[in-house]
């Protein structure tokens, strides 16, 4: 049973209805350094909406999944929108809820989904955990739902929760965790919190994991990381991407590697909301440098690789949402590193929750808000 049971089934009745009474959708153009775009809302309004997933059948129907973190997750197709049953008791408070979706690689085959979310711990607090299901679309519902990662440290603040999956080519799952406001574990190889992670879908241990054999916890893959809301494997480099929400200032762009110390709470670009200086300032011996960082803060959340055919002039680039500046940056990635960046669509939409990359070759984005939307980004005709 999810939280808040009484609203969601309220939220789920007025869906369709929210959909008509909002203004008639239009779409908006903007130049770019790839000539103009234009930008269209698609699909009805969410609350909160936190990520986006498309369906393997997408070109023919326009169907995906959107999580809104209150804990929903709606499923939207051009004949409508409905929302799924069966999802795991949520808790939604301050930063947490329902958060990432990724479908598996086979899920035309196996329906195979993995959901990140807060759960509730007895005696209190929350923890991030990861599952996987079986959507069965006819029903509307999910099915065989099990836990296969989840932090255990029942922390009760209400932040910091990351968190993002990312399928690798050698078929092993890449899962951020926030540290959840416990800045010390964020260096603790013995506990999930500020981590990436590497398990198998099922759940299971890759051995060639940095601490598989012991000295850490066996799913960590780096440590160091203070709230990661953003994570992209590129599908064709296979490359693991991470941003990362700084204090004050000190926003990150991460490659982990295995066994990485990416140095939070120790070292930062940034400063403390209190002015203090980090204990080993930006960088120190041993901590692994951030391939990007921004100063002052722009609160990261969503990240993908562009791998298109519409933008082929951004081709390998990296594609990263903003919450506080409320815009995309674009980052040119030449040999590997960051050359530059672009801002797109700036102070237009509100807070970019998510950024995807679609079937289509389109860019598709959601909006943080109570009345979120879903956009697409594609060249102007």
């Amino acid at each position: 049973m999810t939280a808040r049971p009484i609203r969601a089934a309220l939220a789920l009745a007025l869906l369709a209805a929210a959909a008509s009474l909002a203004a008639p959708a239009r779409a908006e153009t903007f130049e770019t350094s790839a000539g103009p775009v234009e930008v269209s809302p698609v699909g009805p309004v969410f609350e909160n909406p936190w990520a986006v997933a498309f369906l393997p059948d997408f070109a023919q129907t326009g169907a995906l999944l959107v999580t809104e973190r209150p804990g929903r997750l709606v499923l939207v197709a051009r004949d409508g929108a409905r929302a799924i049953e069966g999802l795991p008791e949520i808790y939604a408070r301050g930063q947490g809820g329902l958060l990432d979706v990724a479908l598996s690689p086979d899920f035309a085959q196996t329906g195979l989904l993995h959901l990140t979310y807060s759960a509730p711990a007895e005696g209190g607090g929350a923890d991030t955990h990861v599952a996987r299901a079986r959507l069965d679309r006819e029903a509307g519902r999910l099915e065989d739902l099990e836990v296969v990662l989840a932090m255990q440290t029942h922390e009760t603040g209400g932040r910091h929760f990351g968190s993002r999956l990312a399928h690798a080519p050698d078929g092993t799952l890449f899962v951020t965790m926030g540290e959840r406001g416990n800045r010390p574990s964020a260096q603790d190889p013995d506990v999930a919190n500020g981590k990436v992670h590497r398990i198998f879908p099922d759940g299971r241990i890759p051995q060639d994991n940095p601490f598989a054999q012991g000295g850490g916890l066996a799913s960590v893959w780096s440590l160091g990381h203070r709230n990661p809301q953003g994570a992209a494997v590129d599908p064709e480099t296979g490359t693991l991407w991470v941003v990362e929400h700084g204090a004050r200032g000190g926003d990150e762009v991460n490659r982990p590697v295995p066994g990485g110390n990416f140095g939070w709470p120790e070292v930062s670009y940034g400063t403390h909301y209190s002015g203090r200086e980090f204990p080993r300032g930006a960088t120190a011996p041993g901590i692994e440098p951030p391939a990007h960082y921004w100063d002052p803060s722009i609160a990261p959340s969503g990240l993908a690789v562009y791998r298109g055919a519409l933008f082929p002039e951004w081709d390998g680039d990296l594609l990263v949402g903003a919450l506080k500046f409320q815009k995309i940056v674009r980052l040119d990635v030449e040999g590997g590193e960051i050359a530059g960046s672009e801002d797109l669509v700036p102070d237009a939409y509100g807070r970019i929750r998510d950024v995807r990359v679609g079937p289509d070759g389109a860019i598709w984005f959601l909006t943080d808000a109570a009345e979120g939307r879903l956009l697409r980004m594609a060249p102007a005709d």
